[in-house]
């Protein structure tokens, strides 16, 4: 397993060991006592699956109270994932990091709680998976617009599919205080 880190704190890209041949291809998403050395020794309570179609956009969420931190990945298709850290008083807030998640390159992403996450599919279809270390609680969950000016997020559809929730989200600069994760 190669661990890469961003250039925010915590967030980290991951690439498992895959074992492949001419049957197809083997590999380890998650072993407690090897992402506890190496990524994080959170303990994770809950595994989620979405399938959306090309151009859904989900996100940006996070939980003021049950913050989870997340492994996520794609099983099928492609994805343009974003963790934009909105944990007040960090020397990074409001800065963001994305990566390519796709079956094909087995890629990982390491989201720490206090970050706001969000995709777009890429792929005609995307089958994503992701491990949180605490339950979902719809009371508790906020959502950043996704195309909030001041974060500029590249996303790469001009006119995705949304939920009302998430078109209808908060610009960052405008999210009370209370309602943000602490550094």
């Amino acid at each position: 397993m190669q661990v890469h880190k961003t250039e925010l704190p915590g967030v980290l890209i991951i690439e498992p060991k895959v074992f492949g041949d001419e049957r197809g291809y083997f590999m380890e998403t998650w072993s407690q006592p090897r992402y506890a050395e190496n990524v994080t020794s959170d303990y994770f309570v809950q595994d989620n699956v979405s399938f959306s179609r090309q151009g859904v956009l989900r996100g940006l969420h996070y939980q003021r109270i049950n913050t989870q931190a997340k492994l996520v990945y794609v099983l099928m298709g492609e994805v343009f994932d974003v963790a934009v850290d909105v944990r007040l008083g960090s020397p990074t807030f409001g800065q963001w990091t994305s990566v390519l998640l796709s079956a094909e390159n087995k890629k990982q992403f390491f989201v720490p709680a206090g970050f706001a996450h969000g995709f777009c599919v890429t792929s005609e279809t995307a089958l994503f998976a992701y491990k949180c270390t605490d339950v979902y609680n719809p009371q508790a969950e906020c959502t950043v617009l996704w195309n909030d000016p001041a974060l500029a997020i590249p996303w790469p559809a001009q006119h995705p599919e949304l939920s009302a929730k998430d078109a209808q989200g908060t610009l960052l600069a405008e999210v009370a205080h209370a309602l943000l994760p602490r550094f």
